[in-house]
């Protein structure tokens, strides 16, 4: 037994483990900057209080990695009323800088007057030079036609606000059609589990939106996807017809029996009804799109923080337990 004054018969004395330094050294959390710009998800589609819910869980995974963040959510086909449209956010968000920024102003006034004898300026930081708001298109890809009407609503607002590229492609994209596809049964959840499922699939038609770019860009995150389940996994345009039957031939004609449509796509944007005319037209199961699934939420705070130079640790693909 030890005693304050020593070890007891030549024990040795555990002491506490001092913290370690250098690059293995736990990073400090990263918080939004006071009066840091609001963060405005622009949601695609037609309105829901599905895809509201689907908004309003992504916000949440983004505040979880970026505290403090003030995160609101805009419409691109809001009504104004019961779903908020974008501009109308963009337009209180700018409402609500123009009135910190005067506030600041005038403590600066009174600072000014009060200054230190030594003459040092203040370091408040100078809100009137930040955006009134960034504003995160959720799209798993490029789309022309909903940036398109995106950016005009943000040009539209004069808010002065700024606007981010979509979220993918990224390899936390591929992890999350990775578990989309394992809770439909149609993948294994993890390579290195030695076990089978049954209906897994040989050959996966990764479903996009937004015409060949977008086809193009879901078919890197194609090229991940196919490294994770060890199976061929090719692109598809659900608004480009004839694009999904013929991503399934060239699947079957590579010797692939059991194929599956993977939807790299968020959800909002999908029109009722097209995913499910897809996997008819396949023949073919489906899994269900990305949705809130957490890697969303953490590249819609990447979006925000690279967008602002915020320093923050980078969102990294991990394997799907």
């Amino acid at each position: 037994m030890s005693t304050p004054t020593g070890p007891a018969n030549g024990l040795p004395v555990r002491m506490p483990r001092p913290r370690q330094p250098g690059r293995h050294r736990r990073p400090e959390p990263v918080v939004a900057p006071e009066g840091a710009p609001a963060l405005v998800l622009a949601v695609p589609g037609v309105p829901s209080g599905t895809s509201r819910n689907l908004a309003e869980e992504v916000l949440s995974i983004a505040r979880s990695e970026l505290p403090g963040l003030d995160a609101r959510i805009g419409f691109v086909d809001g009504d104004d009323e019961e779903f908020p449209a974008l501009q109308s956010t963009l337009a209180q968000a700018a409402a609500e800088h123009t009135a910190r920024a005067a506030a600041l102003d005038a403590q600066a006034a009174a600072d000014a007057e009060g200054e230190n004898e030594d003459g040092a300026e203040s370091s408040r930081p100078r809100l009137q030079d930040a955006p009134a708001a960034v504003v995160v298109p959720l799209l798993a890809g490029p789309d022309s036609a909903q940036m398109r009407r995106i950016r005009q609503a943000v040009l539209a607002g004069g808010s002065g606000a700024e606007l981010t590229d979509v979220l993918g492609p990224h390899p936390l994209l591929a992890e999350g059609v990775h578990v989309r596809l394992s809770e439909a049964g149609l993948a294994r959840a993890d390579r290195a589990r030695l076990f089978t499922v049954a209906t897994a699939a040989d050959g996966i038609i990764l479903a996009t939106m937004g015409g060949e770019e977008a086809v193009q860009a879901a078919g890197i995150t194609g090229m991940l996807l196919a490294a994770r389940l060890a199976v061929p996994v090719l692109a598809a345009g659900l608004d480009e017809d004839g694009s999904v039957s013929r991503v399934a031939e060239q699947l079957r004609e590579a010797g692939s029996r059991q194929l599956a449509l993977a939807p790299c796509l968020v959800g909002p944007e999908i029109p009722d009804g097209l995913l499910d005319s897809a996997a008819k037209e396949a023949d073919c199961p489906t899994a269900e799109p990305l949705g809130s699934y957490t890697a969303v939420g953490k590249l819609v705070a990447s979006a925000y923080a690279v967008k602002l130079g915020i320093a923050q640790r980078s969102p990294q693909g991990a394997p799907v337990r």
